[in-house]
């Protein structure tokens, strides 16, 4: 691989005598890896665990495959997988993935909040937030709700709430070159200065976020001193309640540069790509932050429909709160501020669509919900499957009776769809729909 000359002239700086050992390595695969849901029902087993990891696994998925479809796996590279376990969050907690796109952190993170707390997954870039909450949907997590905004913004919504601040910040992608090579034209020597910049700014709105008490895990995919261990000790410098979490050095992390707290990912020593993670924890006595809730705006006819699909389909009660955005229904987690002044792309979970005197299942809420949680499930096959995906009517080989069932493959839901006769209706989104 070609690389910037001042660029290798300054990691032989850093690295002295590794300096070569690193800069070979650019001209090795990328190291794939991918996750699994723990939300999900796990039918057989994966090769090729990552060490030290809980759900962490080395190689490719296919977009096309059920396992995929379905959530039960995620694809994320090792390296990036290491963010979300240095953060680790605890069932119950108030987190925020500040600059959450494509969703891997986040859909990690709900991973140890196991449908507790709340997760605020943000994206100021309209397109990469549909796509969030794309990924956010199909890894069928309850507690979520997806912003489309400026930290700025987010900061006047959500003064001192946060326990837990995740904040993987836009750098100079040093780390993806091996992974995506026309990141290079970006790189200029004053790169990762300009980007420092804009992290430290962001950075300060975060700050205004985080509870008395809490944790900021902060992470970039560059090796760049500038916008790592110098953004930390500005950081240090500027927040006296502020204090470094070491971070256990595993599967290959080394220390940071005079800052062994730290932990850095090369490719020469850690199978994956390039990665830097600090976690800092508020040394302030942590308060109970009260909040003012909103308040459901169902109509008595609404919540009647509801109630009469939820007492029918459901073995579960939902916890949340119910609201309407027109004729849709959707579940937001408990104890979320006022979000009427902020750009929503996710507003909770979507549970359906209110129709005349009825209610249609969403999508969404089949893909949230396991069989254990519903009182009528189909399983199809493979074949099924290829059919259902590609917007086909299924024929059923045996007779269920007419209705509403949540449709699975190899255990996990696709969404709800209706049995009419001998058939299963489609009901898998049109913009989601491919031949496999």
């Amino acid at each position: 691989m070609l690389l910037p000359e001042k660029f290798t002239d300054k990691y032989h700086q850093i690295l002295g005598s590794e300096a070569e050992d690193f800069l070979i390595s650019f001209d090795q695969e990328a190291v794939a890896g991918f996750r699994i849901n723990p939300l999900k029902k796990v039918q057989h087993s994966f090769p090729t665990p990552i060490p030290n990891t809980i759900w962490g696994y080395y190689g490719k998925v296919s977009g096309k495959s059920a396992e995929h479809v379905s959530g039960l796996v995620y694809s994320q590279e090792p390296a990036a997988q290491m963010v979300a376990q240095a953060a680790k969050p605890e069932k119950g907690m108030k987190v925020l993935d500040l600059a959450a796109a494509p969703g891997g952190k986040s859909t990690h993170l709900l991973s140890y909040l196991s449908n507790t707390g709340v997760l605020v997954s943000n994206e100021i870039s309209n397109k990469r937030s549909k796509i969030l909450v794309e990924n956010i949907e199909r890894f069928g997590a309850r507690n979520v709700v997806v912003t489309n905004e400026s930290a700025d913004r987010l900061a006047k919504v959500f003064k001192n709430y946060f326990d837990l601040i995740i904040f993987d910040a836009p750098c100079s992608g040093e780390g993806m070159f091996r992974k995506d090579p026309a990141a290079i034209q970006y790189w200029e020597r004053d790169y990762p200065a300009k980007c420092a910049a804009l992290q430290r700014e962001i950075l300060l709105d975060a700050m205004k976020m985080l509870a008395p008490g809490g944790i900021l895990v902060y992470s970039t995919c560059t090796w760049a001193p500038e916008e790592n261990e110098e953004v930390i000790q500005w950081l240090l410098e500027e927040f006296d309640d502020l204090e470094l979490i070491d971070i256990p050095k595993i599967n290959g992390m080394v220390e940071g540069i005079n800052m062994p707290e730290v932990a850095r990912m090369y490719p020469h020593h850690f199978k994956g790509e390039g990665q830097f993670v600090a976690k800092l924890k508020d040394k302030r006595l942590r308060k109970d932050i009260k909040v003012k809730s909103g308040k459901s705006n169902l109509t008595k006819e609404q919540l009647g429909l509801w109630q009469d699909f939820a007492s029918k389909h459901l073995k579960i009660q939902l916890d949340g709160l119910l609201q309407t955005f027109g004729d849709q229904l959707y579940l937001l987690p408990n104890d979320l501020p006022d979000l009427s002044k902020l750009k929503i792309a996710r507003n909770g979970l979507h549970l359906g669509t209110f129709k005349k005197k009825r209610f249609e299942p969403s999508f969404a809420l089949g893909l949230a919900l396991t069989s254990d949680d519903i009182e009528q499930s189909l399983e199809i096959d493979i074949e099924q499957f290829k059919l259902y995906v590609s917007g086909n009517v299924v024929p059923l080989t045996e007779s269920v009776p007419n209705g509403w069932y949540q449709v699975l493959v190899n255990g996990n839901g696709i969404g709800f769809a209706k049995v009419v006769g001998n058939t299963l209706k489609n009901y898998f989104p049109k913009g989601l729909r491919f031949n496999p």
